[in-house]
């Protein structure tokens, strides 16, 4: 009798959390892929990485070229020459290491264009998931684009295309 009254004491505590949670989903690849902005802010991006990792690829070039000439002269190089021609390479790739990490690095310019671009659009976004979440006393919303391994989902429960009709409200 102690410990069946223990167990219902513990069971009613208990209780309130136990309630059924409201939850919901989206995925943020297919909502951002239907903002304008966001598409082209990803244009701009692309485009300006691919001038970037051209001029890295040229300037490696260059280097291969260096190098292919330095192996094909080093039997007739002094040693001292042998030892110039190794330094010039070695300077000349870590310029283009130094390059690659201004451009492409955690603090480059690539992650600050990024950041520069996709931010406001991001916080628009977080805002329209958030209203959505009020307005339907959603406990949970859920990003199937951030989340691996769901092996079934309900369309009942996706959001995704009230989060982009409230994201466009919010925009006019």
């Amino acid at each position: 009798m102690k410990r069946f009254v223990i167990v219902l004491v513990a069971l009613l505590a208990f209780a309130g959390p136990l309630r059924a949670q409201k939850i919901g989903y989206i995925n943020t690849d297919e909502l951002l892929s239907e903002i304008p902005a966001y598409v082209a802010a990803q244009e701009q991006l692309n485009a300006l990485s691919d001038k970037y990792k051209s001029t890295i690829e040229s300037e490696l070039g260059k280097i291969e070229t260096l190098y292919q000439n330095y192996q094909s002269q080093r039997g007739s190089m002094t040693a001292t020459q042998r030892q110039n021609a190794e330094n010039e390479i070695i300077s000349k790739e870590r310029v283009v290491q130094e390059k690659q990490k201004i451009y492409f690095g955690e603090d480059g310019i690539m992650a600050k264009k990024a950041e520069e671009l996709l931010s406001p659009i991001q916080a628009e976004v977080d805002k329209a998931i958030e209203e959505v979440a009020k307005l339907g006393g959603y406990d949970m919303i859920i990003d199937l684009a951030a989340v691996q391994g769901v092996v079934y989902k309900n369309e009942k429960l996706d959001l995704t295309q009230f989060v982009l009709v409230r994201y466009n409200e919010n925009q006019k």
